[in-house]
């Protein structure tokens, strides 16, 4: 048995369709959904995502801006940056790409942000509503593996979902919104982290095992049981002498070997990839609906 692959591509085609219906209603009513994305330093693949974000929102219709500021930006002058945002009508969400540079406060960067804005959501207040099974916003990762879930035809409700990574970006926000009343969650969840003891005990009990712990090809066949989904949300560049850039990227699944005992996968890239940017996206959508009272 090979698994089946879950593309990102496949499904944040089907969200877009979706996404570019309510843009256009918007429009007709004179709004247009405003992002804008703030970059701080230098940073090549930080670089890469934005300039990412921002073509598909130009795609899409909606209005994009990007504000790249040095690597030497004090804090206070993106805090004055940040409220410039919050007052602007015309941006109905907007980002701090993460990482900022080493003497920038990130806790005081994100709390500074507007929560109907904050389209990421990271400020505390929507961790905290989401938390509590009333989110405005859904962070993009999370919500993406989701989604890639559901619109695959994965049954969720009831079923073991082991969560590989405690990160406040996927791992805390991905079980917390599992274990949650209603579609698409209804599981019982399990988190496990580099401190579990009998981490492979507890990973082969796993009906859907979702992977965000950062250490390339860290999941192993043994480690996983006959039939089981997996989503593989790690990121890693390892050395490929015959790559054309010596470098290739692989997930925190070892890929070939899982796929043989999975009966649904995602791919490294092309798998979770698409869907951060996706999901962002309907973050600013619905932002401006709310925004509209729509």
């Amino acid at each position: 048995m090979t698994a089946k692959l879950i593309l990102g591509k496949d499904v944040s085609e089907q969200i877009y369709g979706e996404l570019r219906q309510r843009i256009e209603s918007l429009r007709s009513k004179g709004i247009v959904p405003g992002l804008a994305v703030v970059l701080v330093g230098e940073d090549p693949a930080s670089q890469v995502y934005v300039r990412m974000k921002g073509r598909k929102c130009e795609e899409l219709g909606m209005h994009s801006v990007t504000i790249v500021m040095p690597e030497s930006t004090t804090q206070d002058a993106l805090l004055a940056k940040v409220a410039e945002l919050n007052a602007d009508p015309s941006i109905h969400g907007f980002l701090i790409q993460l990482p900022l540079p080493a003497h920038i406060d990130e806790k005081a960067v994100i709390n500074a942000v507007d929560p109907s804005k904050d389209v990421d959501c990271f400020h505390p207040y929507n961790v905290g509503k989401m938390l509590i099974g009333e989110p405005e916003f859904l962070p993009a990762t999370p919500a993406g593996v989701q989604q890639m879930l559901v619109r695959s035809g994965v049954d969720i409700r009831g079923k073991h979902v082991v969560v590989v990574g405690r990160s406040n970006i996927v791992g805390k926000p991905m079980a917390a919104m599992m274990m949650q009343k209603g579609p698409g969650a209804d599981s019982t969840v399990t988190v496990v982290h580099s401190r579990t003891e009998g981490l492979a005990d507890i990973t082969r009990q796993a009906d859907i095992l979702i992977v965000a712990i950062g250490k390339a090809g860290f999941v192993t066949a043994d480690m996983v049981k006959d039939g089981a989904v997996v989503v593989d949300v790690g990121t890693n560049r390892v050395a490929d002498p015959s790559a054309k850039n010596g470098s290739r990227l692989v997930g925190d699944v070892d890929f070939e070997t899982v796929k043989e005992k999975a009966s649904m996968i995602t791919p490294v890239p092309g798998g979770v990839g698409p869907m951060t940017i996706c999901m962002l996206m309907a973050n600013a959508v619905s932002a401006a609906e709310r925004r509209a009272g729509i």
